[in-house]
């Protein structure tokens, strides 16, 4: 036996106990909406191996929506989604046992065009407000309350809403057709850096109302009988999200390899982006319950239960929490 042949008999064995090893790391199948911010986290998972290391294969299902991606979900066709908190507290409260991992606490705000002279919500008083989500968009409860609150301004009486999806309203506001849009958080990004200008940010009014905003609203919701069944495979992908943020919020050289897929138009779109990105990472270790106790009761009184379902309080286990 030549020693050449010794050689390629130990690459073969290599490659076939590598094949192996990455064959055998489970699964774990995320359904996400193809164009959404986190695919940017996720890609930074799967750019550096961080789902590999953490002891699982990461597979992103792209999906037209969010609905989409909650049926697929549900249905058993997925084993992460990105939904806020709130849903999580409503399904646990209707019985389904998810749990949720922190993601992001970007929130929105009013933006208003860059020539008006707007400098509160009561100057909205009469205008039109575009607004992604719908009636029970967070962001748009929670103005309409500290409207109330600050200036005894019934803001859905006192001007005209325009629900769509979030480019049409982006659309919109930027041909000057509104006086007033709230929409996720990119979206206003990209907005602001094309001349709009922010009236009032949802963590302003979050505050003022008596709430945190530090609290994540965003995260990974997986099923809790992976949390009891293997929760490593939970700890693990907690682990991949907290590595990729921290590149995310350290590497600019990682935000330029992302930047064909971020679709930012101009350089001043990437470098709000990859601000408000990072403005967004939540801070490592545990959700203050009590401080999400407080948004959630805030949620059921602005939202009723086409909001927040039967979940009048905290469900128990709702987070996962760090040392799983």
């Amino acid at each position: 036996m030549t020693i050449m042949t010794t050689l390629r008999g130990g690459i073969a064995a290599l490659i076939a106990t590598a094949s192996i090893a990455y064959a055998e790391a489970p699964q774990l199948r995320a359904a996400v909406l193809k164009f959404g911010t986190v695919n940017w986290e996720l890609d930074v998972i799967k750019h550096h191996g961080l789902d590999q290391a953490n002891g699982f294969e990461l597979s992103v299902q792209g999906m037209a929506g969010g609905a989409a991606a909650k049926v697929a979900f549900q249905g058993g066709e997925a084993d992460v989604i990105v939904s806020d908190w709130l849903w999580v507290a409503r399904q646990r409260a209707a019985g389904k046992d998810y749990v949720f991992i922190p993601y992001s606490r970007a929130v929105g705000a009013v933006m208003v065009p860059g020539d008006s002279d707007a400098t509160s919500l009561k100057d909205l008083a009469g205008g039109k407000i575009g607004i992604a989500g719908g009636p029970l968009d967070k962001s748009w409860l929670i103005l309409k309350a500290y409207a109330e609150q600050q200036h005894g301004l019934d803001l859905a009486a006192e001007t005209e809403q325009v629900f769509g999806a979030p480019p049409l309203i982006f659309k919109t506001a930027l041909q000057g057709e509104l006086s007033g849009a709230i929409n996720f958080w990119h979206f206003l990004a990209k907005m602001e850096a094309s001349g709009m200008k922010p009236l009032i940010t949802v963590e302003e009014a979050a505050t003022s109302l008596g709430l945190d905003p530090a609290t994540p609203l965003l995260g990974y919701v997986m099923r809790g009988e992976m949390l009891r069944d293997n929760p490593e495979l939970v700890a693990g992908m907690a682990a991949a999200s907290r590595g990729a943020k921290d590149i995310l919020a350290k590497d600019d050289a990682e935000w330029d390899r992302l930047r064909p897929r971020m679709k930012a138009k101009t350089d001043a779109q990437f470098a709000a982006l990859k601000s408000g990105f990072r403005a967004g990472i939540p801070a490592p270790g545990p959700v203050d319950e009590e401080a999400a106790t407080k948004m959630l009761e805030l949620m059921g009184r602005l939202g009723g239960k086409e909001l927040v379902g039967t979940a009048t309080s905290l469900p128990d286990g709702l987070f996962v929490q760090p040392g799983l």
